[in-house]
């Protein structure tokens, strides 16, 4: 098999400098990989960075690294849609500029994808740099409370999860584009692998989760702390989880159950002057008409309910 590996970048290229060579030595004697960076309109100075290090890492590498440059800043599902787009192999690792595979991460993934066609993708055991700990994450759980879908860190000691990561997971090219990829209206961030995870399991794909096959991940080095205020990354968190709930659940009660404890939360976040929800809720109802045109053209391909994937 073929894999292209996609990084996005934005304002990073220190980042992509610090973790490239040892992305590249993760895969050992693979042959079958190269390496798709894509810029997503960073700064013209740290395109000419990030050109740089690619040209140094070419010279010297057999894994070939591609950059491909946005005119304009889109966000993570523009970037990573750019990168797929732009491939012809048969997996794509998706991986977050902030994050390094641990040499032999890749032969537990590629057996994973033997003989079952049916498996969109493999998520990687996340080896989350959080201040001076680390903690074991990649494997999601959801569950149902107060007409809202929450999901939390999972026990990693199962392979089975609700989603799989848009920064250190191996997906089925040609699925990812049956798809449409993650979806842009999530821009610039979150919720867009989760909402990639639950459309193609709502259709009968199958999402694994696999602990052998281990990715340091270093949060605090990423594009989001650097670049985004907190507040500002609270709204667009509860815009898209309002988004993906207007988006995808189609199971009755569960839509009654949402619209109902609405005015509960509403009025919990105006009692607590809590301004991110409130602005996310409005931004989500503000863009309802593209929500809606979306949920219609994904329904077709669902053959699985809300609640068997909700449990």
């Amino acid at each position: 098999m073929k894999i292209d590996v996609i990084i996005p970048n934005y304002n990073g290229s220190n980042l992509i400098k610090k973790n490239l060579s040892d992305v590249i030595k993760s895969f050992g004697d693979f042959k079958k990989v190269s390496i798709i960076v894509v810029d997503d309109g960073s700064q013209p100075e740290d395109v000419v960075k990030l050109r740089n290090t690619i040209d140094l890492v070419n010279m010297s590498s057999k894994v070939p690294v591609t950059l491909i440059p946005r005119e304009k800043n889109g966000g993570f599902s523009s970037a990573v849609n750019t990168g797929v787009a732009n491939s012809k192999a048969d997996l794509v690792l998706l991986l977050n500029s902030d994050a390094v595979p641990y040499e032999g991460f890749l032969p537990p993934i590629l057996k994973r994808f033997e003989n079952d066609p049916m498996l969109f993708g493999v998520g990687c055991m996340d080896i989350s740099i959080e201040g001076k700990e680390k903690v074991e994450r990649g494997r999601g759980v959801a569950y149902w409370k107060k007409g809202i879908l929450r999901h939390r860190k999972g026990d990693v000691d199962n392979d089975d999860t609700f989603w799989i990561s848009g920064g250190s997971s191996m997906v089925r090219r040609e699925l990812y584009k049956k798809f449409n990829g993650m979806d842009e209206i999530y821009n610039p961030f979150y919720w867009e692998d989760i909402d990639l995870s639950y459309r193609v399991q709502k259709a009968g794909y199958k999402i694994v989760f696999e602990k052998q096959s281990k990715v340091e991940h270093r949060h605090d080095e990423g594009a989001i702390k650097k670049h985004f205020r907190s507040d500002r990354v609270n709204a667009i968190v509860y815009r898209n989880q309002f988004i993906f709930h207007w988006k995808n659940i189609t199971d009755g009660s569960l839509i009654i159950s949402h619209f109902f404890w609405m005015p509960f939360h509403l009025l919990n976040a105006i009692i607590h002057l809590d301004k991110p929800f409130i602005k996310g809720f409005f931004n989500a109802l503000n863009i309802m008409s593209q929500i809606l045109a979306r949920r219609k053209l994904q329904k077709k391909y669902y053959i699985k309910t809300d609640k068997e994937l909700i449990r």
